[in-house]
């Protein structure tokens, strides 16, 4: 029997930032969500592009710069991010990074 949740003690520790490039892995998929783990090395980027539905990310490890729409934050460890669906955003690490991406997809309940 399949159980109803899922346990990660430690995000961090699930994905480790490449020496070059980005690693993806997504930890969870459902009719709701999809949650994607990001290894990102120190210098890459992500560039600028939108999603159809609503996102959330939230910086686990590292520092990078996160542009969305005309604004541009500074991302470190405990940074948390909502975006609407179709607003343009990119990062760029500027240490090894590790990052969880939310996708909610349609019919998840707001509160």
């Amino acid at each position: 029997m399949e159980k109803a949740f899922q346990v990660i003690a430690d995000l961090a520790r699930e994905i480790e930032p490449p020496v070059d490039g980005t690693l993806s892995r997504t930890i969870h998929q459902d009719e709701h969500l999809k949650a994607v783990l990001f290894g990102f090395a120190a210098g890459q980027e992500l560039s600028e592009h939108t999603a159809a539905m609503p996102a959330i990310m939230h910086f686990l490890s590292g520092d990078a710069d996160v542009t969305l729409g005309s604004d541009k934050i500074a991302a470190a460890p405990g940074c948390w991010v909502h975006m609407p669906p179709h607003m343009p955003h990119s990062i760029h690490a500027k240490t090894p990074v590790v990052m969880l991406l939310l996708l909610l997809k349609p019919g998840v309940v707001k509160s």
